[in-house]
């Protein structure tokens, strides 16, 4: 409070003196006579102190912390301008020394003084911040391409321009319209269209490029980001135009152009509604609710009114994580979270007889092929008689819907993890004539960003200077986004009549050759020149590529035509479980021969015998 004090006081005593400076300065400039005006005009000249004084007080110009003096505080100067105008057009009135010319002349000198006062600070901080700027651009300033020269393009360049903190300048402008090139925003040149990327690059030593439209759709977004690739320069994104509604940009907001920009289509779209209809008010379990596609299931399935989420996970600190979450966001969500092995039967049993799950999402298994090779007894027991515990629960605790997470390796497996999860459909198609549950399985590719996913070990070996490794240079895999990935299995869940192998519609496939090549261009660098890339040879188990339908199985459509049905296969009941029950026999003996066992359930599983 005492500052505030001394603060007004100083202000005000400033304002003083610029009244008073203001009349010696017009009578002088009038070439009035100074003595005799102030002689016989001083209580006038001690009014217009007193009116300064009150009509700032009243407006809060005292109250302006002078650092931050902004638009609304000049706004206030203005009123306080036509305030003082009126108060100096009656004392010229009153007077008759004063004249109108003089009001008028006394007023813009009276503001302009205690303008200065008030924005001094402000000026001389420009003044540093441009200094700042202009010497951090001598060093290591990055000389930045925007496309893009709409609304977003403006709020990015002045954010760019005004943020001290940048590393970034904006050099020069792309767009398409005709109007906008050979003009300036911000005092940035449109220097041509977006087909002119390369030339501008190299003309104006761009080190950036910034991809300035979000409503570009991911077709066109491919191809600016394909033209963009050619200069061998970083290339960097804003968000989409949902996440622009109140019309800025912050440098935050800058990111690297992500892969599903690379694939060059849009996200799937599902039938929210459909979902809603049999989670809303249901008790549903995630087995594996931790994982990379459990922990999303949970998240999708929480925003749609279960009745309880219960998250079921044998790794403690991936299940905390994903509970803590959901409890942040979604403080009424009746949540459970229990730490469980699917392969322990007994336990499996206790929670289906106490919280009498009405769905069940079982994406609980191991996944990764090279793992998995060295350890075939851990695959049987975790995927096979994990699995066949949960469905067999499910379907003697009254279970309505069960959806199993499949994988497109599943499909002629070379491999046991694929082999093992072939072994899974069989159950679940096996076991519905068994039970009233419909049981269903969902199968699909690669998805980005999980766990073991391709794409975060080229970023980090990227990071590390390389090299990137590749299996094979014609290596392909199908992509698809985690959340894509989950909404689709949620979807298949309410096409679910029971015995279905839901295959999802995984686009076109890439080659992870390509792919390697496209993130080392995007991160500014050059291939082969910058980074390394090195064919490793395929390793135990893995595919050149994989196939999403087994050829006897056929293809129906659903609703969604990003989501088919394979026709259930005819399949022997007591063979089917007798030899699952030798296998678990087996896996806790630790034989040597599992690959040899799951062959004869699995005649498609081609072992590999490097």
């Amino acid at each position: 409070m005492f500052k505030k004090l001394i603060r007004m006081g100083a202000l005000a005593i400033v304002d003083a003196v610029a009244v008073a400076v203001s009349w010696i300065l017009t009578l002088v400039l009038l070439r009035l006579d100074l003595s005799i005006c102030l002689r016989e005009n001083y209580f006038f000249l001690i009014g217009g102190i007193c009116w300064t004084f009150v009509v700032n007080l009243l407006l809060g110009l005292y109250l302006t912390l002078l650092k931050y003096a902004n638009i609304r505080d000049a706004v206030k100067l203005l009123l306080f301008g036509a305030l003082t105008l009126l108060y100096n057009a009656i004392v010229s009135w009153c007077s008759e020394e004063f004249i109108i010319g003089w009001a008028i002349m006394v007023t813009m000198f009276t503001i302009g003084i205690i303008g200065i006062s008030r924005f001094f600070f402000r000026i001389i901080g420009f003044m540093v911040e441009a200094h700042h700027r202009a010497v951090a651009r001598k060093s290591d300033m990055k000389r930045v391409l925007i496309i893009g020269g709409g609304s977003a393009g403006h709020s990015l360049i002045k954010e760019l321009q005004d943020n001290a903190n940048s590393k970034m300048i904006p050099v020069c402008v792309l767009d398409d319209s005709e109007v906008k090139v050979g003009r300036s925003i911000n005092g940035v040149k449109v220097v041509g269209k977006i087909s002119d990327v390369v030339y501008a690059v190299r003309k104006y030593a761009i080190d950036k490029i910034i991809i300035a439209i979000p409503s570009l759709d991911k077709k066109a977004l491919h191809d600016v980001v394909a033209l963009c690739k050619k200069t061998k320069r970083q290339v960097l994104t804003i968000p989409g135009i949902y996440q622009l509604a109140d019309g800025t940009v912050s440098i935050k907001d800058i990111k690297e152009v992500n892969l599903l920009d690379l694939l060059g289509r849009e996200q799937v779209k599902v039938n929210l509604d459909e979902i809603l209809g049999y989670i809303e008010n249901k008790v549903v379990l995630v087995t594996g609710g931790g994982g990379s596609i459990g922990s999303e299931l949970c998240r999708q399935i929480a925003t749609h009114s279960p009745k309880q989420l219960i998250i079921l996970d044998v790794y403690e600190n991936n299940a905390y994580e994903i509970e803590q979450e959901l409890k942040r966001k979604l403080p009424e969500l009746n949540l459970l979270t229990l730490i469980a092995s699917v392969r322990d039967s007994g336990k499996v049993d206790d929670v289906f007889e106490k919280y009498r799950p009405q769905i069940v999402f079982h994406a609980a298994a191991h996944k990764h092929v090279p793992l998995m090779e060295t350890s075939p007894n851990e695959a049987v027991k975790n995927n096979v008689c994990g699995t066949f515990n949960v469905a067999d629960a499910a379907g003697r605790f009254g279970t309505e819907k069960f959806v199993l997470i499949s994988t497109d390796k599943a499909v002629n497996p070379t491999n046991i993890m694929g082999a093992t999860k072939r072994i899974c459909e069989m159950i679940v198609q096996t076991i519905n004539k068994k039970y009233e549950t419909d049981y269903v399985a969902v199968r699909f590719g690669n998805v980005l960003g999980s766990n073991g996913s391709v794409i975060p070990l080229f970023t980090k070996q990227i990071a590390e200077g390389g090299p990137v490794t590749v299996t094979h240079k014609d290596i392909v895999r199908y992509f698809m986004t985690i959340p894509e990935a989950v909404s689709l299995v949620l979807q298949a869940g309410a096409y679910a009549k029971g015995g279905e192998i839901f295959v999802l519609n995984m686009g076109e496939p890439v080659r992870i050759y390509d792919l390697a090549v496209n993130i080392i261009k995007l991160s500014g660098l050059e291939p082969e020149k910058d980074i390394k890339i090195e064919i490793t040879g395929l390793r135990p188990g893995e595919k050149l590529y994989e196939e999403m339908l087994m050829s006897e199985e056929g293809l129906d459509k659903t609703a969604n035509d990003m989501i088919y049905i394979g026709k259930p296969l005819e399949l022997d009941e007591h063979t089917l479980f007798d030899t699952i029950k030798e296998m678990k026999d087996l896996a806790y003996q630790e034989t040597d021969v599992m690959k040899e066992v799951v062959h004869q359930l699995v005649p498609t599983y081609k072992i590999d015998k490097r």
